[in-house]
């Protein structure tokens, strides 16, 4: 299985196949800053199911840490992904893939929520232990 996106003008165009990681919503700092939303919907891929299509030279990167390297159009400014090289995965945003049915397990970075959700789904302090966060999860 395949799903085809592109950044807010066109000009970039990117292939996901197979199954995302794992889909959730991050709501660090970082991530709600970048995206100009109170919460950012994630699916993470292994980074060789991810394919730039078209466009690879209209592509930016800005890397503000060294665990992620976010991807914009240059032409629209529209944001694409974030690359985290430690764990070998890439953030293609929930919204850049629209026929991905997005199904989210996790909320991450939790402890810096501005916009509590109460929907029941796992909520951790951090991220998980694999990716070097504690694990831990927080009450609801």
């Amino acid at each position: 299985m395949s799903h085809v996106g592109s950044c807010f003008c066109g000009a970039v165009t990117l292939e996901v196949t197979g199954s995302p990681e794992a889909m959730g919503y991050c709501h660090c700092n970082s991530c709600r800053s970048w995206s100009g939303g109170p919460v950012n919907a994630f699916s993470l891929w292994k980074a060789e199911a991810v394919q730039v299509k078209t466009g690879a030279e209209h592509i930016a990167t800005f890397e503000k840490t060294a665990f992620s390297q976010r991807k914009h159009c240059r032409v629209c400014g529209g944001h694409l992904m974030t690359g985290h090289k430690p764990a070998g995965l890439i953030d293609v945003f929930a919204a850049t893939i629209p026929s991905l049915e997005f199904s989210p397990a996790v909320h991450v970075n939790y402890a810096e929520t501005v916009l509590p959700m109460k929907d029941g789904l796992p909520k951790m302090k951090d991220f998980p232990s694999e990716l070097g966060g504690s694990g831990q999860i927080v009450p609801e």
